[in-house]
């Protein structure tokens, strides 16, 4: 187990914090396993400086892909068309 350090702006964090933001996407240039813990420090976009508030999650599961194993299941038209979107599950 390793602990992560990471920004996340302001909003995000709020949601981090009471719970209804359960998933994190980012891009691939970091090596995080399940297990691991990330440190979410708030991150001000206006005033490019942190806020001062921290909160730690522990890493779930991982997925990582890159843009050519996405297009196994969708066209590449259909994902520059659409986007693409995460959903997190919970139990009922």
């Amino acid at each position: 187990m390793k602990k992560i350090e990471k920004k996340c702006w302001v909003g995000w964090f709020d949601q981090i914090v009471d719970g209804s933001k359960t998933y994190d996407l980012r891009l691939n240039d970091f090596e995080v396993e399940e297990g691991d813990v990330v440190l979410f420090r708030e991150w001000d976009p206006k005033t490019k400086d942190y806020t001062g508030r921290e909160v730690e999650k522990k890493v779930g599961f991982v997925g990582k892909w890159k843009i050519d194993d996405l297009t196994s299941w969708w066209s590449r038209a259909e994902i520059e068309d659409k986007g693409l979107q995460i959903i997190s599950l919970k139990d009922n």
